[in-house]
């Protein structure tokens, strides 16, 4: 077999993690690691939390009326979608495809006839690609992220000092954690925190201290934070080999990249829209890298509905369960336990979501 790529990031910590416990407060979702297991059920209290709101118990879920989940179509977009994936494919160009690809990626192209029935590999003319990676130590439950989509924190900022700190870091902060999940292949049960949330943002000035993103809490060890470099680097010293990937390291470069990757979605999955809150997070399969990806997480984030990500970037072992859960490997893929609905298509995930958990 011959390998054709083999990605592995370069950078080493260089600091100590500026980090501190959790404190005792009851977690809003809990979810599985286990993709064969449902979401357990989310529960919100107000008295406990601080929140403005509790999921809608009363509210009975289901789909839209005559729903069908869509026949995936391969490498197709919708007509009236092109320019929106168009604008959400910027980041591959500027980030270089930071979030495609796991640690330690390689490909090898091998002949058809020497991939068994049942295992996923990516078809490649006369030849199928296989792919592997290499993982380190894995998290037991999802690491938690309270953030958003698009623009940064500068509102967050109590000074003008800080104003421009802040400013100097609003383009990459959420991005750049979004990748580094990507590249170590961990699953993140994310709490989306848009301008005028009534409920997660209250919850990370309650643990944290202030309203500022993103926000980790990684419930295996008890350790919470602020800052997206030390998020990275806390990150990859516990779920990886300890380097940060180059693109994640750049300084000033890395800061402008992300910049310019988010232009053609300014605005998009920052702000608050009018939801009713599920009882269970809903889980989709997908990776930052991908533009069809990103679209889905715009209308989650903007709904502010907690959401379990199944990562699975290329070389990702999820890739096979996916493929055999599925019948097929596809992103992104919702699977909605609070209606019993799976489905692949970003365009149509996107109307189905906001069909049911918006408030019309």
């Amino acid at each position: 077999m011959a390998t054709a790529l083999n990605l592995s990031p370069p950078i080493s910590l260089l600091r100590p993690l500026s980090y501190r416990k959790i404190p005792k407060i009851t977690t809003t979702i809990r979810a599985s690691t286990s993709s064969s297991e449902t979401s357990p059920p989310l529960t919100t209290s107000t008295k406990d939390q601080g929140l403005s709101s509790s999921p809608s118990s009363s509210v009975t879920f289901a789909p839209p009326p005559d729903f069908k989940p869509p026949v995936p179509q391969r490498f197709g977009v919708r007509p009236d979608k092109r320019w929106e994936v168009f604008t959400a494919s910027l980041g591959l160009f500027f980030r270089l495809g930071t979030g495609v690809f796991v640690s330690g990626y390689s490909v090898s192209f091998v002949p058809k006839n020497e991939i068994p029935p049942g295992q996923y590999a990516l078809d490649a003319g006369d030849s199928k690609a296989k792919e592997t990676s290499k993982l380190g130590p894995r998290p037991e439950k999802p690491i938690e992220i309270y953030e958003f989509e698009g623009w940064n924190t500068i509102e967050m900022a109590a000074d003008q000092q800080n104003k421009m700190r802040s400013f100097s870091r609003m383009w990459l902060d959420m991005s750049q954690v979004r990748e580094i999940v990507a590249v170590l292949d961990i699953d993140v049960l994310f709490y989306p925190c848009p301008k005028n949330g009534p409920n997660f943002r209250p919850k990370v000035a309650q643990m944290g201290g202030k309203q500022q993103f993103p926000y980790m809490v990684d419930p295996n060890t008890g350790v919470a934070m602020y800052e997206s470099d030390d998020i990275i680097k806390y990150l990859v010293g516990k779920y990886g080999d300890g380097n940060v990937p180059l693109m994640l390291s750049l300084g000033l470069l890395t800061t402008l990249t992300a910049g310019l990757a988010m232009i053609g979605r300014m605005g998009k999955g920052s702000s608050y829209i009018p939801s009713k809150l599920p009882p269970k997070p809903l889980e989709i399969w997908a990776y930052e890298g991908s533009p069809f990806c990103k679209l889905v997480r715009e209308v989650l984030v903007e709904l502010e509905l907690p959401h379990l990500l199944r990562s699975c970037a290329r070389g990702s072992p999820k890739r096979q369960i996916l493929y055999e859960k599925a019948g097929h490997f596809q992103v992104p893929y919702l699977e909605d336990p609070n209606t019993g609905v799976q489905m692949f298509e970003s365009a149509e995930i996107v109307e189905y979501i906001k069909a049911t958990y918006a408030v019309q």
